[in-house]
């Protein structure tokens, strides 16, 4: 039984990336690759139906931005709590 190839994000990229550029055919980039031309076009239709998620307003950008805040007010809660305890207990 064989064992599935797990392709890496930058190498399914490049893959989809010599597809769209159409300058060999898909048959062509399966055989160099060796890929089944199937493969290479549902990771087309993949990166193409969310390309256009790449001009949004950055709505994932805001979330990580939040969350990052978040978890630098909760370090330094945290921080004073620790510089807190120590003065209590004379350290």
């Amino acid at each position: 039984m064989k064992k599935r190839k797990n392709h890496t994000p930058g190498f399914k990229t490049k893959v989809v990336i010599e597809a769209i550029q159409e300058r060999e055919t898909i048959q062509e980039i399966g055989r160099k690759y060796d890929l089944h031309p199937n493969q290479i076009s549902t990771w087309k239709t993949r990166f193409l139906s969310g390309a256009s998620s790449v001009f949004e307003n950055g709505s994932g950008k805001d979330d990580t931005e939040k969350e990052r805040a978040e978890l630098f007010k909760k370090v330094g809660q945290l921080q004073m709590e620790v510089d807190f305890l120590k003065k209590v207990l004379g350290k």
